[in-house]
């Protein structure tokens, strides 16, 4: 007798970039792990049967850039309020926490969630203290880098190996003032004590976006990478740099970060004519950016999709590469197996505005919607009409 499944999924379009998956099928699930595959399972007993014909169903999407120390940082936001509407079912905080402050991250925020949510370490021992929406960046926390303590640093991380992944760095004109690169260089030497991929951010010059590529190791990522002017990925001429053509070659991964200043339509357009795609999308959302232009991770890759980035390459960069990037290669996928979660997406037809960080406005004739997100093999919850 066929074992009873705890929910199934039935006729959607499974779109699966790890395995290769982009077909109509059936997916079962039980015991919090995907357990079923097939064209049918109509002779599968289960618990709950959903119709989910007509739609999209995607591993649950990794948010490789968020905020959501909520109560713990000003900037921080609540995950658990955005995943219905996201389909996010793995945020991983970018650096809200440093080893001053962790402790509080991983008991409060990520402990007791149902949702999986990961983090990078800050180098900064206070992480991200003094940014909000009425006080933006009031305290650059890599300016002092009396702050900036190695030893600290690589303590904690392995402290709480079950969700550090990697380390944050925030730098430049905002971020760390007058320090130049002395942040990013104690942030590299603890992600090679611990093994770790360094995610840095790069505001407004000192320093400038070539000197820090040229620093980054492969496996490391760059977020905010479609940027506008300045430290954008494009010269004045419209050409894709030579640091960032030779960053890619080596292994650095370019991963989104759109929040409140870092994502330029213009840009964005001129990159993916010239075929350089983001590897991983992520919101960056948090208190500054939850209520626009960011939104969240799907009204990012639904930007993408009006600006003719494939489906199955949107699917992936917010699947299997953002995994893959944080040493989770079980995420991010529907194998057999793998742990259970999933978003079913619509993509409705319309006219829809989307806005970047410059107040550039286009018109959209598409959007990507949540209609179901399954978390541990559940349905978290449905889409409201």
């Amino acid at each position: 007798m066929t074992e009873q499944a705890d929910l199934v999924l039935k006729g959607g379009r499974i779109i699966d970039p790890e395995s290769g998956l982009d077909e109509i099928q059936d997916i079962a699930f039980k015991d919090g792990k995907v357990s079923a595959l097939a064209d049918s399972l109509a002779t599968m007993p289960a618990k709950q049967v959903h119709d989910v014909s007509g739609k999209i169903i995607s591993p649950g999407l990794i948010d490789l850039h968020t905020h959501v120390y909520w109560g713990g940082t000003a900037l921080g936001v609540e995950a658990e309020s955005l995943t219905s509407r996201s389909g996010t079912t793995t945020f991983v905080d970018a650096g809200s926490a440093g080893a001053g402050n962790y402790a509080g991250f991983q008991r409060f925020i990520a402990d007791p969630s149902k949702l999986r949510i990961l983090g990078f370490m800050n180098i900064s021992f206070a992480g991200i203290c003094g940014f909000s929406k009425t006080t933006p960046n009031i305290f650059p926390e890599c300016e002092d880098i009396r702050l900036l303590d190695a030893r600290e640093c690589v303590d904690a991380i392995r402290e709480f190996p079950q969700s550090v992944v990697g380390i944050k760095v925030r730098i430049g004109r905002y971020a760390s003032g007058n320090a130049g690169m002395t942040p990013l260089q104690i942030a590299r030497e603890v992600a090679e004590e611990t093994g770790l991929p360094l995610m840095t951010h790069v505001d407004f010059p000192p320093p400038d976006r070539d000197e820090v590529l040229n620093f980054m190791r492969p496996g490391d990522i760059w977020t905010h990478c479609f940027r506008p002017f300045p430290n954008a990925a494009l010269d004045g001429k419209g050409s894709i740099r030579d640091a960032v053509i030779r960053a890619r070659e080596r292994g650095i991964l370019f991963d989104l970060g759109h929040g409140a200043g870092s994502l330029s339509f213009k840009v964005s357009r001129s990159m993916l004519e010239k075929e350089f795609l983001p590897d991983t999308i992520s919101s960056d959302v948090h208190q500054v950016s939850i209520d626009g232009p960011a939104f969240d991770i799907l009204v990012t890759m639904s930007k993408f999709l009006c600006l003719g980035m494939p489906l199955v390459e949107i699917i992936r960069a917010s699947t299997s590469t953002p995994a893959k990037s944080i040493g989770r290669p079980e995420l991010g996928t529907l194998k057999v197996g793998s742990p259970g979660d999933a978003v079913v997406i619509s993509i409705e037809d319309g006219q829809f505005e989307y806005r970047d960080v410059t107040d550039e406005v286009f018109l959209g004739k598409q959007r990507m919607v949540a209609e179901k997100v399954v978390v541990g093999g559940e349905i978290w919850k449905e889409r409201e009409l």
